[in-house]
């Protein structure tokens, strides 16, 4: 009869299979969404939670495994996000806003040229349920702060619903963004991914793995690599998900309390899981602060 090592041993070897297995299936893929993340972070948390289970925690014979909640283990299989670039952008970066879909709303597109040492962009963003402060960060994801600074200059956000509430899984976020409110919408142009997608060779299986996001942080919602445009989801909690997603800034304790009264609010899926707020959010104006 194997012992608890060898059941261990051959559970890890087989998740490493099964990891690989998915990360292949991953690269052909050309469409990645936070949806498609849920699926498959969820998929990894559930194994390593049934190897947990199936071994223990010690080598010592037992005659029965103790269960282990998901919910307890749902960031075991992911890692740290890393906390800077390997190395610093250069203090003038040009990004690039090619067109791509129709514009939700008529805006101009932002200059090209950034200057990333000229720190932090704070901004207040006013809601229905309360107001969320913002730190954008220029040194990390220059192009996508700039963007972003520039729709809420623009009146881009003004006026428009948060459309989405994912409470499932490993994920804890609020989506904003699209003036449409279904998740379609965008300023009419894209640009590329920034940090901390470009930190890791997207060949790689860690560009498949899922990192932690932390609580507190703004990322950029996309379809795809480089289809940054307009939409946005702010991270409620820590939340595993694979490093596809931009980065850009940070939110204040006020704005953290606001995000769980929404949380707590839930969504209208009946599982509870990714649906529309049941308590209807309205983004009313982004300013600077």
């Amino acid at each position: 009869m194997p012992s608890n090592e060898q059941r261990r041993e051959a559970a890890k070897r087989k998740l490493e299979r099964q990891l690989e297995r998915r990360a292949v299936a991953a690269r052909r893929r050309k469409q990645l969404t936070i949806g498609g993340s849920i699926v498959g972070v969820v998929a990894v948390v559930v194994v390593i939670a049934l190897i947990v289970w199936l071994t223990g925690g010690d080598d010592e014979a037992s005659t029965q495994a103790t269960p282990v909640d998901v919910t307890d283990v749902y960031l075991a299989g992911a890692v740290a996000m890393p906390q800077e670039r390997s190395e610093p952008l250069p203090e003038i970066v040009n990004c690039e806003y090619v067109p791509g879909g129709e514009a939700s709303r008529e805006v101009q597109p932002p200059s090209a040229e950034v200057n990333t040492t000229a720190g932090a962009i704070n901004l207040t963003m006013e809601t229905s349920e309360g107001n969320i402060g913002l730190t954008l960060d220029r040194e990390k994801a220059p192009c996508t702060a700039n963007s972003f600074e520039s729709l809420a200059s623009q009146g881009y956000y003004d006026n428009t619903p948060c459309h989405r509430l994912v409470l499932g899984g490993s994920i804890r976020v609020l989506q904003c963004g699209d003036p449409n409110g279904i998740g379609n919408g965008g300023p009419g142009y894209q640009f590329n991914d920034e940090f901390p997608v470009d930190q890791f060779d997207p060949m790689s299986m860690e560009a498949q793995s899922p990192v932690i996001y932390p609580r507190g942080t703004i990322a950029m919602a996309n379809a795809g690599p480089g289809t940054n445009g307009s939409q946005f989801f702010m991270l409620l909690r820590d939340s595993a998900l694979p490093p596809a997603y931009t980065v850009f800034g940070t939110i204040d304790d006020g704005g953290l309390e606001t995000l769980e009264t929404i949380g707590r609010g839930g969504n209208d899926d009946p599982a509870g899981n990714d649906g529309a707020p049941n308590l209807p959010v309205e983004i009313r104006s982004v300013t600077a602060s």
